[in-house]
């Protein structure tokens, strides 16, 4: 919600809204390998501190 009310154009509003919650539901499906961590993956790494840190 705090992402449609900072953007004042409606449509980027909406749109911002709609991307960050497709990026939450595409996150969990990048995890392609059983048996590495979160430390060999750099990439992963950051968007979870990222993340945290917002």
């Amino acid at each position: 919600y705090t992402i449609l009310r900072s953007i004042p154009n409606k449509l980027g509003g909406v749109l911002a809204l709609l991307l960050s919650i497709l990026i939450l539901f595409i996150t969990p499906l990048t995890h392609t390998s059983k048996q590495r961590t979160l430390t060999f993956r750099p990439i992963m790494k950051t968007l979870f501190w990222t993340l945290v840190a917002n």
